[in-house]
């Protein structure tokens, strides 16, 4: 396994996936938005686990459970943001899951908050 690959995979996956949340709040699919954002804080996490491990990340979605493998040092708002924000992808990928009703304005001050979660983990990425 090429390192360096799969941790652009990764980082390409999370940038494209977070483009795609903020194109699908525009379009008013806010469940939708939030499980893209979910899914870029995911995967950008999972180049993490890539640079800590050296190893194809485990396929899970619990980003707290991601956070713990990648040893990164994380303050206790980014880590309630990680347990907090897990209940996106639960809405996204289980219908039976029980729904939240979600407005614009609360959907956006969210997607600004993984962008920031976003933003920090790409910039904790070491240039190999």
């Amino acid at each position: 396994m090429v390192i360096q690959k799969q941790i652009d995979y990764w980082k390409t996956g999370a940038e494209e996936d977070f483009a795609a949340a903020q194109s699908l709040l525009g379009k008013g699919h806010l469940r939708h938005c939030l499980f893209f954002a979910h899914l870029a804080v995911e995967k950008a996490l999972k180049a993490h686990v890539v640079v800590k491990t050296k190893e194809i990340p485990p396929r899970i979605h619990d980003l707290a459970r991601l956070s713990k493998i990648t040893g990164l040092n994380l303050s206790k708002e980014q880590k309630d943001f990680l347990l907090e924000f897990g209940v996106y992808q639960l809405e996204g990928r289980y219908p039976d899951s029980q729904q939240m009703l979600l407005d614009k304005v609360s959907v956006k001050k969210e997607l600004f908050r993984a962008k920031e979660m976003l933003e920090w983990l790409k910039a904790q990425l070491p240039a190999l």
